[in-house]
């Protein structure tokens, strides 16, 4: 079990316009790495029997949200897990449409790699563009483009190639450290986790094999010491008497026992006393790992606080400027104020400026400063108490806040610190 336990886990997201395929790739690779039961299946096939079609249809497996969109009820992120001898999986699946740019946004945000869908047919959309452009802004390190429906172009090297050749130009704008392109077909299973046989001259990996194999402990900041502080632990039993643990997840860097640290915003420096993960005590902990640290000295630290090392903090600022991605259906409020979390961190803030709005089909800045729901655009904001935060590309947790309505509690915007 601990083998399992001790696996290391991929995020991945997928997006594309509608109808090229998302839901029958996600069958397909679940298909294909055996983690579906034999009672799905049965009904799969027969659900597909009686629509006629001659083939299993794995969108199935995943379309049971279908049913709630056409009703009009939110479609929110559906997750799905799964895990292959090498590695365990978290599958974000959100919505392609534009209107769901928000639900994008927060499947994406803690992923390691995005597949974006291309209809081998259709080439490079609108909306194709749309999701590069969030993958890129939401620091996603890897990209693959999955040239999908290739079984509808005669699996046709320069239509693969020609579009290849269009993405590589979009991407050139993009900030994406890794980008790979693979021509497949998901209701076939060409190059998805068998490799096709109708496409020789594709030399590259199956996305199975990317996925298994793509380098990720090398995507954490692993430089930067962040620990912020979500809650002092005080156990006060008769073994315990004296214990007082801060527990957080590791957000930077690596700790180890006796490592000097400073404590912000106060700025008392000690050392760290020991290191807890679980029932286990440990030399060290780094990211993304959740641990309960203990200091040499008694220090009056909070929730909210964050243990850096003294020779490299984050920068401490009332000020700060943002890419919001907008949620909600009433508008950005220029001078608005409201609630702003931040790591462990609650604090109110008012915004200051409006600098421009993405137009994420063209990348181009816009002046117009009405920002409404699933608009992007770049904010600076005025926070009531100092934050300590790295830039987003830096570290995706210390440079990520959220923005909320303080009379309706809901949340409205999830920000980038640029």
């Amino acid at each position: 079990m601990s083998g399992y336990l001790d696996m290391d886990l991929l995020r991945f997201t997928t997006a594309g316009s509608v109808d090229d395929g998302k839901s029958t790739l996600i069958g397909r690779l679940l298909y294909d790495t055996k983690q579906i039961f034999e009672d799905q299946l049965e009904a799969v096939e027969r659900a597909s029997a009686k629509r006629g079609s001659g083939e299993v249809d794995l969108s199935l497996l995943t379309d049971g949200l279908r049913a709630e969109r056409e009703q009009g009820i939110t479609i929110d992120v559906a997750y799905r897990y799964f895990a292959t001898p090498k590695r365990k999986f978290i599958i974000a699946d959100t919505p392609g449409h534009i209107q769901y740019t928000r639900n994008m946004v927060t499947g994406a945000s803690t992923a390691n790699l995005a597949i974006i869908l291309v209809d081998a047919r259709k080439g490079i959309l609108e909306q194709t563009c749309r999701h590069s452009f969030i993958a890129s802004l939401l620091g996603i390190p890897h990209v693959v483009f999955c040239i999908n429906k290739m079984d509808l172009v005669d699996y046709d090297e320069a239509t693969f190639t020609r579009i290849q050749k269009e993405l590589e130009d979009f991407s050139s704008k993009l900030e994406v450290r890794d980008i790979r392109y693979i021509p497949i077909s998901a209701l076939k299973g060409d190059n998805v986790v068998e490799r096709s046989a109708n496409m020789p001259w594709y030399q590259g990996p199956t996305l199975m094999y990317l996925l298994e194999n793509i380098h990720i402990a090398g995507d954490l900041n692993h430089i930067d010491r962040r620990f912020p502080v979500q809650y002092v632990v005080r156990p006060m039993t008769d073994e315990w008497h004296d214990f007082r643990g801060f527990a957080g997840r590791v957000a930077g860097g690596v700790f180890r026992k006796g490592d000097p640290i400073q404590v912000l915003p106060s700025g008392f420096q000690s050392a760290i006393k020991s290191i807890h993960i679980g029932e286990r005590e440990v030399e060290e902990c780094f990211a993304p790992q959740s641990a309960v640290i203990t200091l040499n000295d008694e220090i009056d630290i909070s929730r909210g606080d964050m243990l850096v090392s003294p020779n490299n903090v984050p920068e401490t600022s009332q000020d700060v400027d943002v890419m919001l991605c907008w949620f909600n259906e009433r508008p950005l409020q220029p001078g608005g104020k409201y609630a702003l979390k931040h790591t462990g961190r609650d604090a109110r803030c008012m915004v200051k400026e409006v600098k421009y709005k993405m137009d994420i089909s063209t990348l181009h800045k816009a002046e117009d400063p009405t920002i409404r729901m699933n608009d992007i655009g770049r904010v600076q904001l005025r926070t009531t108490v100092p934050l300590h935060f790295d830039t987003y590309s830096r570290n995706r947790y210390t440079g990520s806040i959220i923005l909320i309505d303080e009379g309706t509690n809901e949340t409205v915007a999830a920000g980038m610190i640029v």
